[in-house]
């Protein structure tokens, strides 16, 4: 059986940059900030990042536009073996208040061979300064068909989750971050920026000044690294690996703006797996959906 890949938006989503927002030593990060239920409040403090606007997303590296959806396509290369691999990533109109902070919902669907294997909400709000942080993730796995369970949650703040940066508002050569520590599910990535303004050409479309992040989990050496692509205005543009037992590579095919018929039916599906969640004991630290 073919190895879950890792989540391509939001596995490795969750870390504070090393100096700019926060260390990468061994040790867990500092606790996240208090929670606070009051939407009287002008900003919102959590963690190192201020949120007076958390919804509106328009960091150039990961733009989150109401009503977007990307479609990568590609392959997962186990022992051997090759299977069509494909992802949609929509972003949806719900949003979710998380460690005190409200996030855009993001609905990220994993398919293998032409089935769902995954599909998952993950929570986004931008700072002040533009960095896009992660504040968690809700994630049904699937075999045959059948939902199985969600034994990858986390939520930021809660059970000893630390969610920081997805991505940095100034990425720069040589810039390396945790990025997250979840040690309830033994999650631990680290990423190393390790080209900027490159120029990279996909299916007859060149993107400029593209940016390229190497992820590896210090957890779990065997997982190999993933590198990812970014180019502004579009955002993550590509997946490749390089080692590791299982290999992911994927490559933007499309990107749509969906009309309110589509967002309507998303919706629904959006607010059917947010009260699934509540199952679940640390989900139940978050305030419904909207």
């Amino acid at each position: 059986m073919f190895a879950r890949p890792r989540s391509l938006i939001s596995a490795g989503a969750l870390g504070a940059v090393c100096g700019l927002l926060a260390g990468c030593g061994s040790s867990a990060p500092g606790p996240a900030a208090t929670r606070t239920a009051s939407a009287a409040a002008a900003t919102h403090a959590a963690g190192n990042g201020t949120f007076s606007h958390p919804l509106a997303v328009d960091n150039p590296m990961f733009p989150l536009a109401v009503g977007t959806q990307f479609t990568y396509q590609g392959k997962v290369v186990q022992d051997g073996e090759s299977k069509p691999h494909s992802v949609t990533f929509t972003v949806t109109d719900v949003s979710k208040v998380v460690d005190g902070v409200k996030t855009v919902v993001a609905w990220d669907r994993d398919f293998l061979e032409g089935k769902l294997q995954e599909q998952e909400l993950a929570f986004f709000a931008q700072d002040d300064q533009g960095n896009v942080w992660n504040f968690g993730e809700y994630p049904e796995e699937y075999e045959g068909g059948k939902f199985t369970g969600a034994p990858s949650t986390w939520i930021r703040g809660a059970g000893g989750a630390y969610g920081g940066v997805h991505m940095p508002a100034q990425p720069r050569d040589g810039l390396k971050y945790r990025e997250g520590l979840v040690p309830a599910i033994e999650f631990d990535d680290v990423s190393v920026v390790t080209r900027t303004g490159q120029q990279d050409c996909l299916a007859g479309t060149c993107y400029k000044q593209v940016l390229v992040v190497d992820e590896t989990s210090p957890n779990d050496p065997t997982s190999g690294h993933q590198i990812k692509y970014y180019s502004p205005p579009t955002g993550l543009i590509q997946v490749a690996a390089r080692g590791g037992d299982s290999q992911e590579f994927l490559a933007l095919t499309s990107v749509r703006h969906l009309g309110q018929a589509e967002m309507a039916k998303i919706r629904t599906e959006v607010m059917a797996m947010d009260q699934r969640a509540y199952k679940i004991k640390v989900y139940r630290t978050t305030q419904p959906a909207q």
